[in-house]
């Protein structure tokens, strides 16, 4: 039997334009690598599944009935995969370059390295802030303050998004983005498949933490580029609560998971003294006619202090696990309603503070 040197996996929710140009864009750059593509389909009415099978008759295809998350669908595929490699892969990217053989190559010539991402493009020009250091107090005390918006090119202030580097070389880092996430198969083997408690975002944070903890790296090389559509940019004013509070919810499930519960709860109090200062601050900005999107941020910053102070716990709440009745334009893999992805999952774009 031929060897498949890597399995590529696409998580979709009602994005069959963008869906078709990823597939087609993988077909094109594929080059001599010998791969298999399976796509899983959450339960999408926009006739994203029939588009696959009608158009893209060698995909392997999971459709599901209901929409079951980043994590547990993408562990619908990571079983069936025969490739060397399996290459996670957001629907509204597209591959260009030579990207896919460059990063095989690179993880062929490193054997302690479990996952490699590449350079994201938003436009020609536009390096995609991706890669980020693992959660911790002091990152999370950053972030509540406002200072990693205020400073991203610092390297004290924007440390969680290792600040001041403009991903034109070569390191190690903690977290490699989700949107294109190249995995060593025996470093899954080892460690085993995404923590399906993480419903979307986190869930490969936690997985890069756990290939850390096995003794493996994550690397982010500069070489091949792929185009997230768009930049991945939805209007802030757009995010919606549930997704707002799903992001901090799993920064807790992180934190209580690989930091213990006292790290946990400081985490917990800090996340909800910035929630209230935000909820002030943007409640007033509504009333003196600040900006247009002020209501929806307070909107959000209230719900997510509502969560922290009165929520039994990140491991038995799963008030936040539906994708029903939310706001603003869904995630393309699970269908959550949210603005920026762009760590695929592990943080979002805007700041947790005023």
């Amino acid at each position: 039997m031929k060897t498949i040197d890597l399995t590529i996996v696409i998580v979709s929710w009602n994005t069959c334009p963008l869906l078709r140009s990823c597939l087609r864009s993988v077909y094109e750059r594929l080059g001599p690598l010998a791969a298999e593509v399976i796509v899983v389909d959450n339960a999408s009415d926009d006739g994203s599944a029939e588009m696959v099978e009608r158009e893209f008759p060698g995909v392997h295809l999971i459709a599901n009935r209901d929409n079951r998350g980043f994590a547990a669908a993408n562990n619908q595929a990571l079983p069936i995969a025969r490739g060397r490699y399996v290459l996670l892969l957001n629907p509204d990217t597209v591959v260009l370059d030579d990207v896919l053989k460059q990063t095989v190559r690179y993880a062929d010539a490193h054997r302690d390295v479990a996952v490699v991402g590449c350079r994201v493009m938003r436009s020609d020009t536009e390096i995609q802030r991706t890669c980020f250091r693992f959660p911790s107090v002091l990152n999370t005390l950053l972030d509540g303050l406002g200072l990693t918006a205020l400073c991203p090119g610092s390297s004290i202030a924007g440390r969680s998004a290792y600040g001041g580097w403009a991903r034109d070389t070569e390191r190690d880092v903690d977290v490699v983005s989700g949107m294109y996430m190249l995995v060593r198969r025996e470093a899954i083997d080892a460690v085993g498949l995404l923590d399906e408690d993480f419903f979307v975002y986190g869930e490969e944070t936690d997985w890069c933490r756990r290939f850390r903890n096995a003794g493996w790296r994550a690397v982010f090389i500069p070489a091949g580029r792929i185009l997230h559509v768009d930049g991945g940019r939805q209007s802030t004013n757009q995010v919606s609560i549930r997704m707002f509070v799903q992001l901090q919810k799993s920064l807790l499930i992180y934190h209580r998971k690989h930091s213990g519960a006292v790290r946990a709860t400081v985490v917990r109090l800090l996340l909800a003294a910035s929630m209230l200062t935000r909820w002030a601050w943007w409640t007033v900005s509504a009333m003196v006619g600040g900006r247009p999107d002020a209501d929806g941020r307070a909107a959000r910053a209230k719900a997510a202090l509502r969560f922290h102070l009165g929520s039994p716990g990140p491991a038995q709440d799963r008030s936040y696990r539906t994708s029903d009745d939310t706001l603003g334009k869904p995630c393309v893999s699970c269908g959550f309603s949210g603005s920026d992805l762009e760590h695929a999952h592990s943080r979002a774009d805007e700041p947790i503070g005023p």
